[in-house]
């Protein structure tokens, strides 16, 4: 079974993967697996060693193969690293960059085949390059790149939020490349400061937009590929005042379609560009009171491609327009679109377009929206939506479906069962072996102390939520009450996966220890339950999504008296480390322990498009980031709280925890703090990181909230 990303054969009969160093194909139906490539074949130049193989990619002929080695990460993925080209007729094996004037090691990102095969091209420390397949001659097509004038890759907010990492496009002659630039000169520094890697410290300087400054400026250029001047689409607005999120060449002809979003993210428009003239004109807009998701919401391999149907004639998009998330054709002028999957529910993601067939798969689950379960369509919006996944495993499924439809890698989990794969035929849904299905040699592992449930807060807010009950229970007793939460609209905590009920910071067995273990769900998270349920916490983070894990807790303690109130703790990491805080603060005579990681303690310092985009402009509305913020409410702390942060977080800033730990002394408030020295978002860096954070977590929450019957 192959990894997260599957490299199927033309015929998308078989798939490619590194086993034991060699390249291997294996046929899907059979399970024949037939080395392609040893692994001697993939030895340095001059040495006996062979390439820790990544990645790789094939050329359309299958001559040619690049292979992404030496990888190194660049903020939360190792997308940095070497390249190689290894000829398959006569074995050679030559290093992307090398020559006389050799590129940096370590310093190549997103390098591909253009789709000719003849070429490759790359981005080398902000610039973007191609090199000849046959010659190795390199041609460097862009030279202002630097750390802030970023050529065919993006800055950290771009990457972070919209998920744009790959910034360059192949035309489809192969012949120009069309490249994002971003401008981040007059973006502000914040400095992150290294104490422990050198006796000297020393600054570590990330471009980072805090909420109220004004984007990046970026534009989108078309150059050839053998060198010469870039020519700019002239796309309309303001750059310092919108985005550029998804950008693609057309299939047949020679345009450019863009996507650009206003700097609120609540207008969305499409723009067909002229690549020679740089003309740009809009082919339909799109707008709504909250924001508008980026594809990478409905896309788990990203916002990079493009859905294009019937040569580019059509295309694939994803609305909230009529208030559930659901899939159009659209006619590339913009002028027609048909609604494909109408009804009163929400597409998850879309998985496979099977133009020959005439359908469309996605994910779906109309009638649980814990849950996930592959479903088609017909594309020419005549059908009606039919579930594909057969009954009988209920929970969440995934597809990673065959270029040709016919065949697809089929994953499935539930509370009970850890996650598992097979192969499965489509369109019938059939494990292609019978002794490798889920099905034959899956076995649920009983969890009889979980129960997921329903509840109805005094508000009237219909709330989704699990309980994990301790061992040998005995509801004549009271037991902790331990809560996790997120509770923004980045992730939800309900779905129904194996991990529910089971806390892995905990050292330890919860239940056995003797705790309640629950996670509730509330409004504004991205659960398929409707566009107004995701958008309601616009402009309410830190208030509604606060408000509603508070009364849903007083609504189970008005349910089970078997739950002490007066041992209740809520933990939670990033978003949720900032419920935590505001639980904690808000609602002190509920939450008596909390352990807060990563938290965002200002909302006025994260980054511009994550909280201009649920929140508004703080130049218009600042009040509402105020009230939306914990150090807001840090005097009113009364219970016991652990703060964790890595003074090396880029994602999250380590003043979020300053300005807090300020607040708090302020006020006399005492609390515990853990600083993890240069560690990221993450807290996962450098020898023993992990089990001290676990221990240190474990420690606080058996002290301050002691687990057992009473």
């Amino acid at each position: 079974m192959p990894g997260r990303q599957t490299h199927w054969s033309t015929d998308g009969n078989a798939f490619a993967s590194i086993e034991q160093g060699d390249l291997v194909r294996t046929d899907i139906r059979t399970g024949r697996k037939t080395p392609l490539i040893t692994k001697d074949k993939f030895r340095r130049p001059g040495s006996d060693q062979p390439l820790v193989i990544t990645d790789f990619t094939f050329t359309p002929d299958s001559t040619q193969l690049l292979l992404f080695t030496n990888t190194a990460r660049v903020w939360r993925y190792n997308t940095r690293g070497d390249y190689y080209l290894l000829n398959r007729a006569s074995g050679q094996l030559r290093q992307i960059g090398s020559g006389p004037s050799a590129l940096p090691a370590q310093s190549m990102m997103y390098a591909k085949f253009s789709p000719d095969g003849k070429k490759v091209g790359f981005v080398s420390d902000h610039n973007i390059f191609v090199e000849d397949v046959a010659t190795g001659q390199r041609t460097q097509l862009t030279t202002d790149g630097t750390r802030k004038r970023i050529n065919g890759t993006f800055d950290w907010a771009y990457e972070e939020e919209f998920d744009c990492r790959d910034g360059f496009r192949w035309s489809p002659d192969s012949k120009r490349i069309a490249y994002w630039q971003v401008d981040a000169t007059k973006i502000k520094d914040y400095l992150m400061l290294n104490t422990t890697d050198s006796i000297y410290s020393y600054v570590i300087p990330v471009e980072y937009p805090k909420v109220g400054e004004s984007p990046s400026p970026t534009r989108i250029g078309i150059v050839s590929a053998a060198g010469g001047a870039t020519n700019w689409l002239a796309i309309p607005g303001d750059p310092q005042q919108h985005y550029l999120t998804r950008m693609e060449w057309f299939p047949t002809t020679d345009a450019i379609i863009v996507q650009q979003l206003n700097r609120k993210q609540n207008e969305s428009k499409l723009f067909v560009c002229n690549p020679s003239t740089g003309s740009a004109a809009v082919i339909a807009t799109e707008t709504d009171k909250a924001w508008i998701d980026n594809k990478d919401r409905w896309n788990p391999a990203g916002p990079a491609g493009w859905e294009w149907l019937n040569g580019g004639k059509a295309f694939i998009w994803v609305s909230e327009k009529d208030g559930w998330r659901h899939i159009y054709r659209v006619t590339s002028d913009g002028k027609q679109e048909v609604l494909l999957t109408p009804g009163s529910y929400d597409i998850s993601t879309i998985n496979h377009i099977d133009e020959a067939s005439n359908l469309v798969y996605f994910i779906a689950s109309p009638e649980n929206t814990n849950q996930r379960y592959l479903y088609r369509t017909r594309l020419d919006g005549k059908g009606k939506a039919e579930r594909v996944t057969p009954a009988g495993l209920a929970g969440t499924h995934g597809y990673s479906i065959s270029p040709n439809g016919r065949l697809a890698a089929h994953t499935f989990t539930n509370y009970q069962t850890p996650p598992a794969r097979e192969w499965i035929s489509l369109p019938d849904h059939k494990p292609v072996s019978e002794s490798e299905s889920i099905a034959s040699r899956v076995k649920p592992m009983a969890k009889t102390n979980v129960n997921f449930f329903t509840l109805k807060t005094e508000d009237g807010t219909n709330l989704d939520g699990w309980m994990a009950k301790p061992t040998d229970f005995d509801s004549t007793k009271k037991y902790p009450v331990v809560f996790y939460v997120y509770g923004e609209p980045a992730s939800s905590t309900v779905n129904d996966v194996f991990s529910v009920g089971s806390n892995n910071m905990f050292l330890g067995d919860m239940a056995k220890a003797g705790y309640i273990y629950v996670a509730l769900d509330n409004r504004g998270t991205p659960n398929l339950k409707g566009a107004a349920w995701r958008k309601s916490i616009y402009r309410q983070i830190g208030r509604i999504n606060i408000r509603d894990q508070a009364m849903g807790a007083k609504k189970l303690f008005s349910q089970h008296a078997y739950m002490d109130t007066s041992r209740v703790a809520v933990w939670g990491w990033s978003g949720g480390g900032s419920t935590t805080l505001h639980l904690l603060f808000q609602y002190p005579d509920i939450y008596k322990t909390g352990i807060s990681i990563a938290a965002v303690g200002n909302q006025l310092f994260y980054d511009n498009i994550y909280q201009e985009r649920f929140m508004g402009l703080p130049q218009e509305n600042r009040e509402d980031f105020v009230a939306g913020s914990p150090i807001t409410y840090a005097k009113n702390l009364k219970g016991n709280l652990l703060y964790i942060h890595g003074t090396g977080d880029d994602n999250v800033h380590y003043d979020n925890a300053e300005v807090l730990i300020n607040e708090l002394v302020k006020y006399n408030k005492p609390f515990q703090m853990m600083a993890y020295p240069n560690r990221t978002h993450s807290i996962s860096e450098g020898p023993g990181t992990s089990q001290h954070l676990r221990t240190l977590y474990t420690n606080y929450l058996l002290q301050h909230c002691p687990p057992g019957a009473r």
